[in-house]
């Protein structure tokens, strides 16, 4: 038999991205995927406080890479990409639309 190596050279990779990039990544990868990132959200996927993920918002809006919009019903801010909010927002109207249709369709 061939001897095996001992599973203790197995390291826990420590992420290269800061808290900051992740965030950014996230927000763009939600609005890839046709979705807005709630910015309460933030704070408990991350594991940062409310003060942080405000800053890193911030800071995400002035360097450009995102964009926001306030739900029209709760008023939260949402983030998105620059100019995919209304391609976004198309989309919500459509899921909303089909959600509706089976649910008429189911009773």
């Amino acid at each position: 038999m061939s001897e095996r190596k001992p599973y203790g050279n197995f390291k826990k990779k420590e992420s290269s991205l800061t808290t900051e990039e992740k965030i950014e990544q996230f927000v763009l990868r939600n609005s890839n995927n046709g979705y807005f990132t709630k910015v309460s959200t933030i704070p408990y996927k991350f594991d940062v406080s409310e003060d942080m993920a405000w800053t890193i918002v911030g800071e995400l809006l002035s360097n450009g890479s995102c964009e926001s919009i306030h739900d029209e019903f709760s008023g939260e801010m949402k983030l998105c990409a620059v100019g995919k909010t209304y391609q976004i927002m198309d989309m919500e109207q459509k899921r909303k639309r089909e959600r509706y249709r089976t649910k008429k369709k189911s009773k």
